[in-house]
């Protein structure tokens, strides 16, 4: 890092060769991406943006808020925020449905259905044990039996007196519910509105006969009625739930325009936050982003940054379906005119601190671009051990092979045979193709799961976790498998530290943010982009065009 620092940037001539390099490659992954629509991508966006820590509870209800009031209408949004209070709190929503019980007639009119599900559970016991529907009926009827009970319809050949039935309860049972329900909404406008048929409706149990038409309910008090209190009780959902949540439930189903209005709402907010970025996050490049250019950056910008930062390894098994596609061969060619670029300490893209503040859009797609080419080329390139000792030496990386230290595992004994420990790596290996399909889109490396993990078959990178070193980038204190080794090369991230002088701020590049590296290991870097040895460049002159 040292050398990074005090090293002269080569500003060769074929600067404008290597931005052509990277613009071709953007073209490229960018038709994969899309070449079966973006709703993929969308996705990963919608996850980097919940990932931002940086925003108040306030904050993000406005945000939310301020969408579903614009013109025009966010019917889709308005009807996940109402499909999520009520799943999770249908007692607020039932307290406004209460006062607007009156509403209901029209729902059970013409809907022998609904008029089962909720006022047939009658109980042979007491009347508090009749369901809520039928205890609002019972109780009505009796309160008011001068005006209605003749609109009771019974099962039997004759029907049952007020009296009887206050001592026998269960004789509700034969009670025709149809008929009756059909009757008061005919005849008996008294009820919709009673207290009796308010009450069965506050904790929000009738929300499940259909929500559908609930969530429609709650939307026109919303927009056609403008009802403060529904308005209310979204308010306080959006101040309690989490930012994270709210995102991974509410952006996928936001219109591009609508994303594009809340990521410009974003920048105002990060912009004028106290809190400094989060690099221990994955989202700290798009905090980045945002803050500096939120106002000037595209959709579709973002959808190719982010797969870049965050979704190489998708990105890699993209590539390799597309088996027959002219475009892999391209992207092959084009990888490695990059890393053949970069095969110094100082070869990277020349960044002056005026460039830098101007074009931090450009450089952080130019990084991810130059991070994703090593990670490509490390899984095409990088099969054995004889690579990574090549590797390891042309980046002055001491290292020492770990095999003949390898610990005995704890259900091994030094006595078995090797047939035995060969049925039991068997095992293993059928046991993690079970684990591979439960968490075939689980996002996170997990040391030597990351075959499983991540459909990796087919990246021969992958397909050897044999060996194992010290490395001096640790003073060799803890093994790496081949696994974790590459991820110390390729995993390259921006990183950048905010440092105020007055009321003067200074960007500066930082250094290099390497992550899924095991937490209780140091290291430190001393290159931008790895040197790729002579055994890897031959390999690439043989091999030109994929």
């Amino acid at each position: 890092m040292i050398e990074l620092f005090l090293s002269k940037p080569i500003w060769g001539d074929d600067l404008e060769q290597r931005i052509a390099l990277f613009d071709e490659l953007e073209k490229t992954i960018w038709g994969l991406m899309t070449s079966e629509g973006r709703s993929e991508a969308r996705l990963w966006l919608c996850e980097a943006i919940s990932g931002l820590s940086s925003i108040t509870p306030r904050e993000q209800r406005d945000l939310f808020m301020s969408l579903l009031r614009s013109k025009p209408r966010k019917w889709d949004l308005a009807e996940q925020v109402l499909q999520l209070i009520i799943a999770e709190r249908p007692h607020e929503a039932g307290a406004i449905l209460a006062k607007k019980s009156h509403r209901l007639e029209k729902f059970f009119q013409g809907h022998p259905r609904r008029m089962m599900q909720w006022f047939s559970t009658f109980s042979t016991g007491v009347d508090s044990a009749h369901g809520k529907g039928a205890k609002a009926l019972s109780q009505f009827a009796f309160i008011n039996r001068d005006i209605c009970w003749e609109e009771l319809e019974w099962k039997g050949k004759h029907g049952q007196s007020p009296a009887v039935v206050a001592t026998k309860p269960h004789y509700f049972l034969d009670l025709d519910v149809q008929r009756t329900v059909e009757n008061f909404v005919e005849n008996v406008p008294e009820f919709w509105s009673s207290k009796e048929f308010a009450e069965s409706l506050k904790d929000g149990e009738i929300f499940f006969i259909d929500k559908t038409y609930f969530i429609n309910f709650f939307i026109e008090l919303m927009y056609e009625d403008d009802l403060r209190e529904v308005w209310d009780v979204i308010d306080q959902f959006l101040v309690e739930k989490s930012f994270s949540y709210l995102c991974q439930h509410l952006l996928i189903i936001l219109h591009e325009s609508d994303l594009s209005s809340l990521l410009r709402k974003l920048q105002h907010c990060l912009s004028g936050s106290k809190e400094p970025v989060n690099f221990d996050g994955k989202s700290y490049w798009l905090d980045i982003l945002i803050r500096k250019c939120g106002d000037r950056i595209s959709i579709d910008e973002l959808l190719l940054l982010n797969a870049l930062f965050n979704k190489g390894r998708q990105l890699l098994r993209l590539v390799g379906i597309e088996e027959a596609s002219g475009d892999k061969l391209k992207i092959s060619d084009i990888a490695s005119s990059i890393c053949a670029k970069t095969s110094e300490a100082r070869g990277l893209i020349p960044i002056s601190k005026d460039h830098y503040k101007s074009n931090v859009k450009e450089i952080m797609k130019w990084l991810g671009l130059l991070s994703w080419s090593l990670l490509y080329r490390f899984s095409k390139e990088c099969h054995d051990s004889e690579t990574w000792k090549a590797m390891f030496t042309s980046n002055k990386i001491g290292f020492r092979n770990s095999d003949a230290y390898k610990l005995v595992e704890g259900n091994e004994t030094s006595e078995d045979s090797e047939s035995e420990k060969k049925q039991k790596r068997k095992k293993r290996k059928q046991k993690s193709r079970k684990k591979r399909k439960r968490n075939v889109d689980h996002d996170m490396f997990h040391g030597e799961e990351l075959l499983d993990l991540d459909d990796a078959d087919d990246i021969p990178i992958f397909q050897s976790h044999s060996t194992l070193w010290f490395l001096s980038t640790d003073d060799y204190s803890s093994s790496w498998s081949l696994v974790q080794a590459s991820l110390f090369f390729f995993r390259l991230k921006t990183r950048r530290d905010y440092v105020t002088m007055g009321s003067r701020e200074l960007t500066r590049c930082s250094g290099i943010l390497i992550e899924d590296i095991p937490r209780a290991t140091a290291f430190t870097l001393t290159n931008y982009a790895p040197v790729m040895p002579d055994v890897l460049v031959s390999k690439v002159d043989d091999n030109v065009g994929g």
